[in-house]
């Protein structure tokens, strides 16, 4: 049963001459003149829009909601400290909040990733993007601050790391950088270990890892790229691939801004093939999905090349609102639920739920290539055009389910669900059987 009141009658905002909105949407093509629901509230799973209809977020409001919408334990950290402490300086200050975040960090990340060489440091900032641009400069500082000349990053084929210049000159390139090209620096690619292609990947490590000019750093989104297309990959891979650096003392960067906080059925999808980076970049999940902030993790080695007593040498990054204290209570009060609640079981309870619905659309001749990693479910409509994000199937597949109460956001012909871990069965049916409809409708 679909939840709440369901149609066509969103509150439509158009575009241009016709409207007083000044607002620029992300990713949006405003030319298109598509529907903008008007979204006044949330809980749990769902999105309460302004003239009473309802839908599940299935995406998490883009992979970022982890415990439900709104969750009262975040949303008190968040208020009590908005009254105490709103925002202070960063550099040679500090608060409670962020030493709170920073240690539950080291704790979570040394009780899932155990190393001789943990992650001990922790860097704050505002998003996924900048906690990559955060990482690719510790990494790039360490070895010049060692007196080492290396500046070669090296990146996965079909990857994704964010939108700002240094994220986006990591990511593949294509339609999403493809106007800001002069501004990109250059990068080594490995191919994507798809199925029988393996050993093509790890060669391919080898070989830049021990050509002359040795590089800084590997940068991947462990066990599956994101907006590359939900591209699974074997655990066994990630850790060879991490074997591989530390044999060429390569600095192995994991971008978790996606992956982690449970998404690929553990704490930090590096868990999975028992590896600890050097660099592990946190965000989305980190506040639960309520508030803005990202960290990035190093080993100590990494901390230790940038102190000094040469001012030099320190680590030049920040913004105004680095460790936001308002932010980080709510970080402090996600981290409090991973270690006194199970999340774990209800990551794993839905994750059997969203397998078993998946398996019933495996036969459907419309879809293929259906994939699952914890609570990350994908499965690709057959297209007789070019596949790709500009596939003209997706504005398609996002308005059929926006009308049967279902916010999705399909990844050109690759339709992928990932709700919060609130999500019940009965709103996972729902998820599904928008999906199974969307294929009778809309299939080749």
């Amino acid at each position: 049963m679909l939840p709440g009141k369901v149609g066509t009658g969103f509150p439509i905002r158009k575009h241009g001459n016709e409207t007083n909105s000044p607002v620029w949407h992300p990713f949006t093509q405003h030319g298109l003149n598509e529907p903008i629901p008007l979204v006044s509230r949330a809980e749990g799973a769902l999105l309460h829009c302004a003239d009473g209809t309802t839908l599940i977020d299935a995406i998490s409001s883009w992979w970022v909601i982890t415990h439900g919408h709104c969750d009262p334990r975040i949303v008190n950290a968040i208020q009590a400290q908005a009254a105490t402490l709103d925002q202070l300086i960063f550099a040679g200050y500090t608060h409670e909040p962020a030493e709170d975040v920073a240690r539950g960090l080291i704790r979570l990340t040394q009780a899932t990733l155990p190393s001789p060489d943990p992650l001990a440091h922790v860097f704050f900032s505002d998003s996924g993007s900048t906690a990559v641009e955060v990482a690719l400069k510790m990494a790039l500082g360490y070895w010049h601050n060692i007196g080492a000349a290396r500046h070669k990053i090296i990146v996965m084929e079909h990857s994704y790391h964010g939108d700002t210049i240094g994220a986006m000159s990591v990511g593949a390139r294509g339609v999403f950088n493809r106007a800001y090209a002069p501004l990109l620096f250059d990068v080594e690619t490995i191919p994507y270990p798809a199925a029988g292609r393996e050993q093509a990947t790890l060669d391919t490590l080898e070989g830049l890892c021990t050509a002359p000019e040795k590089p800084a750093a590997l940068i991947v989104e462990p066990l599956i790229l994101g907006a590359g297309g939900m591209l699974v990959y074997a655990a066994d891979m990630l850790r060879g691939i991490a074997e591989i650096c530390a044999t060429h003392d390569v600095l192995f960067i994991a971008d978790e801004v996606m992956t982690g906080w449970g998404r690929t059925g553990t704490v930090f999808a590096c868990e999975q093939a028992g590896v600890t980076p050097d660099i592990l970049c946190a965000a989305k999940g980190l506040t639960g999905g309520s508030i803005p902030l990202a960290a990035t993790l190093a080993r100590s080695k990494i901390f230790e090349a940038h102190r000094s007593e040469d001012r030099a040498t320190m680590f030049y990054h920040s913004s105004s609102f680095t460790a936001n204290p308002i932010a980080c209570a709510a970080a402090a009060a996600n981290i409090a639920i991973w270690e006194n609640e199970d999340v774990r079981g209800r990551v794993a309870a839905l994750g059997a739920d969203m397998a078993a619905q998946l398996d019933r659309l495996a036969a459907h001749p419309a879809l293929e290539n259906p994939r699952q990693l914890g609570t990350i479910t994908a499965i690709d409509m057959r297209v007789n055009e070019k596949a790709g994000y500009l596939s003209d199937i997706a504005p398609q597949l996002r308005a059929f389910c926006l009308e049967r109460g279902v916010l999705l956001r399909p990844l050109g012909n690759t339709i992928y669900a990932m709700p919060p871990y609130c999500t019940s069965a009965d709103q996972i049916g729902t998820i599904f059987d928008a999906i199974a409809e969307a294929a009778d409708r809309l299939g080749a």
